[in-house]
């Protein structure tokens, strides 16, 4: 809570009450949205994946300094990850495998999220070595490539041998199990039955929390301050010995991380996947809720991830069924008013805050109406 609120720093016992809170509006909040319906539900579960991709693209962009534009491949990387090891695809189309596994594979989330997490390194890892000297323009470039790379590889690997089924996407992706709690069934409690869309809720939020705490004791770490260093200028921070390969090598690792996990998930959730999920554009949205919010500051990257994830929703249902009402039919569809939407919120930002809706605060500059007590210096 501190780092939302610093006031409360020296205030310990208002800090865990206002963790109490937070707890509390968290638990209570799909109850209350859900009021209007489970899309609302499902909407704030996505808000939670999407925290946790811009909290990991917040790693290479906002701490280090590195402009991504193939994020979304991290993202792709675990969710077919999961989806081979937890559906029957590799069964149905390799002999071997149905031999070693008579009863399909069906792996525990146990096993899936760390192995999701250590692919989604290797692969950054892979993007991160060949570009370690490029910097700005050049770099966006070659990320923008290798995401589309992975996106037109998920595409194609349907022949001669049919590893992601192509276009069509895997199916048939077994829910999260937890505890023999079957996420993809209400939960009967006894005095509440949560549906499971709130289940998954609850899931990713105790893994947005997971992600928060990693990036603040990143950020507060030597490696952080190492990443900030580079930022700046990275031919000083070479000078000052700090090992700027190695560096950057682990912020792409470390980022692509929680894009591993969060594409597990969100396989599993939707229980299907397919190249179109992970195009170019998602890979833009994520960064401009980087952006949007304040580049480097974990509270500002939470909130532009949780406006820009909720906006579709609410577009869907505001905008139609005013059109409807007004002229009897949709003129202008919510997904082209959201896009035109996003651009204009883009620009407004970068015009009037270009640090973003809640930038980093900026130590060591005096307050507005205190003085320095130092003597002014002589005017020769």
């Amino acid at each position: 809570m501190q780092l939302f609120f610093p006031k409360l720093k020296n205030n310990p016992v208002a800090a865990i009450a206002a963790a109490f809170v937070v707890g509390a509006v968290l638990i209570a909040l799909p109850f209350v949205v859900g009021q209007f319906g489970n899309a609302w539900v499902r909407a704030l579960a996505f808000a939670a994946l999407y925290v946790m991709l811009a909290l990991g693209l917040n790693i290479v962009v906002g701490f280090a300094g590195l402009l991504d534009l193939g994020y979304i491949a991290f993202y792709a990387v675990g969710a077919y990850m999961y989806a081979l090891l937890a559906s029957p695809h590799l069964t149905s189309n390799f002999p071997a495998f149905a031999a070693m596994f008579p009863n399909g594979l069906h792996n525990s989330i146990w096993l899936v999220i760390p192995l999701g997490a250590v692919l989604a390194a290797v692969f950054g890892v892979m993007l991160g070595a060949p570009v370690l000297k490029l910097r700005g323009d050049y770099l966006a470039i070659v990320t923008l490539g290798f995401g589309e790379i992975i996106r037109i590889f998920m595409n194609n690997l349907n022949a001669p041998v049919n590893i992601t089924n192509g276009p069509q996407g895997i199916t048939l992706i077994d829910p999260v199990t937890i505890g023999g709690v079957n996420f993809a069934k209400p939960l009967d409690l006894g005095f509440v039955t949560l549906p499971s869309v709130y289940l998954y809720y609850y899931l990713f939020v105790v893994l947005t929390i997971f992600t928060i705490i990693v990036c603040v004791r990143l950020q507060n770490s030597r490696l952080g301050r190492a990443w900030m260093a580079i930022r700046e200028d990275d031919v000083a921070a070479k000078a000052m010995g700090i090992n700027v390969r190695n560096v950057k090598l682990l912020a792409f690792a470390l980022g692509a991380t929680f894009g591993g996990v969060a594409g597990a998930m969100f396989s599993a959730f939707q229980g299907f996947v397919s190249p179109e999920s992970f195009s170019l554009m998602e890979s833009i949205i994520v960064l401009a809720m980087v952006v949007l919010g304040g580049l480097g500051h974990i509270p500002g990257v939470i909130l532009g991830a949780v406006l820009l994830a909720m906006f579709p929703e609410i577009l869907r249902h505001t905008v139609v069924p005013v059109q409807q009402q007004l002229f009897g039919k949709v003129i202008v569809d919510a997904e082209v008013l959201r896009m035109m939407l996003y651009g204009l919120a883009m620009v407004v930002i970068m015009l009037y805050r270009p640090k973003g809706l809640w930038p980093a605060p900026e130590h060591g500059l005096k307050k507005p109406g205190k003085t320095d007590n130092a003597p002014s210096p002589a005017i020769v």
